[in-house]
């Protein structure tokens, strides 16, 4: 879907009430019905996309300003059929813009430091450019809503795709499978002894930081001495966020569960009642090779039952398999990135795909030992429900592929007529400065 306002226009919108640079004057550029197009507004977000590394082969002022007269147009008839915005979507948004700003610039006090105002008052001034945001997108969203995809319409859209212009797919695997975790008390009880003795050594003085590169199984921090930098409780899980948020700088908490393993966590600094950053080590259970053994045997045992066929894989998986993401639907796994059960390589844990890559449509693998993506050790068993080679999209295998083509077409198609009706009708002027410009759209001069 098209997001008519980024971050990089909300920045550029506080920009303009920072103190103008390099002696720009500001004046009416374009008008469109009531609402109005500054050159500051142009430059400002001109230079926050150059700040950011946003590139276009074209015109950037010209493709700029094309961009603000649409958001306009659309902002324009938002305000003709009366769109209402609930102040609760309002700070639901400024919520969510000011926390990218603070991640972006690293903490609040450098936020303030970049617009000269306190985070009050930037909320403050936000509030106007949020509502209107939220109207442009709310009025795009009426426009192109409309009756659900018809199958006539996918096979029409699916017939006018030149056969060299298809998506390729490539190669896809559907897969069920059967996991069985080990007795994990004993585990459990090691991985927090561990931690109590190192929890004891910060304690008596030895640092935290040293101690987390040394034994930290988080990968991502342990090399920076654990340290997550500056994050929001709603970025982590939450008996994490909530322990450590309870702590004073420096002070090292109780042993926290939450599904990545367990941790101790040292804070570092609190800027508010929910933003903070800290360090942590992290530890997993270490299961034994006893543990794999008798994991492994259970699992052989029921391959041997389904092999036999007086039990089938889903009725197994459904009576056996303790992965409750997965059993109800008698063991098929969902692929999290687009809720489809088809995975391509890139999107399969590298042990379940070393497995499988070796196997027939309707094979059964040995057990084996994975990883779920948390990072937990898991062991089991998996079928190859169907292997789907790599080809051009087409009706039978990739259906809500051409589904989805079929919608975006329809909806560009309604919108650009939309514009085309609006552009005829609205008052639109622009300055002769940009009378070199070649839009995208024409119709934008009368």
């Amino acid at each position: 879907m098209c997001k008519f306002f980024s971050l990089v226009f909300l920045l550029s919108a506080l920009l303009q009430n920072v103190p103008a640079q390099d002696g720009l004057i500001d004046k009416v550029v374009a008008v469109v019905g009531r609402e109005m197009i500054l050159l500051y507004d142009i430059e400002s977000e001109v230079s926050m996309r150059r700040l950011q590394g946003v590139t276009s082969d074209k015109n950037i002022h010209c493709e700029v300003l094309e961009n603000l007269l649409l958001q306009k147009l659309l902002l324009a008839q938002a305000r003709l059929d009366s769109l209402k915005v609930t102040d609760e979507d309002v700070d639901a948004q400024i919520d969510r813009q000011v926390r990218s700003m603070v991640m972006r610039a690293g903490s609040e006090k450098a936020v303030e430091e970049l617009f000269h105002k306190s985070m009050f008052q930037l909320k403050k001034d936000l509030r106007e450019i949020v509502r209107e945001q939220i109207l442009t997108q709310n009025m795009h969203a009426s426009l192109v809503k409309d009756a659900p995809i018809t199958p006539t319409e996918v096979e029409k859209t699916y017939k006018q795709i030149p056969k060299d212009s298809l998506p390729v797919i490539p190669t896809q695997y559907v897969l069920r499978q059967i996991i069985v975790n080990p007795p994990a008390s004993e585990a459990k009880f090691d991985v927090r002894k561990r931690l109590l003795e190192l929890r004891e050594r910060i304690v008596n003085g030895e640092k935290f930081s040293t101690l987390a590169i040394l034994y930290s199984e988080d990968p991502a921090t342990a090399l920076r001495g654990g340290e997550l930098g500056l994050r929001y409780k709603q970025e982590l899980a939450p008996a994490f966020a909530d322990a450590a948020l309870v702590l004073k700088p420096g002070q090292v908490s109780p042993i926290v569960e939450t599904e990545f393993g367990f941790h101790i966590i040292q804070l570092i600094e609190k800027q508010s009642n929910d933003m903070f950053n800290c360090r942590h080590i992290l530890l997993k259970p270490q299961y034994t090779a006893d543990d794999r053994t008798a994991a492994f045997q259970k699992l052989d045992s029921i391959a041997a039952v389904i092999r036999t066929g007086s039990l089938s894989f889903e009725r197994a998986a459904l009576r056996l398999s303790e992965d409750s993401k997965t059993n109800t639907s008698g063991g098929l796994m969902v692929n999290e990135e687009n809720l489809s059960s088809h995975f391509e390589k890139d999107q399969l844990n590298p042990a379940d795909f070393g497995v499988l890559r070796n196997m027939k449509e309707g094979d059964i693998s040995i057990p084996y030992e994975s990883q779920d993506r948390m990072g937990n050790t898991q062991y089991k068993i998996i079928r190859l429900e169907r292997l789907i080679p790599s080809h051009a999209a087409n009706l039978k295998d990739d259906y809500s592929i051409i589904q989805q083509l079929a919608k975006q077409r329809r909806q560009q198609a309604t919108f650009e007529k939309w514009i085309q009706q609006k552009q005829a009708a609205a008052f639109i002027r622009i300055d002769p400065m940009f009378d070199h410009c070649k839009f995208e759209r024409e119709g934008w001069r009368k």
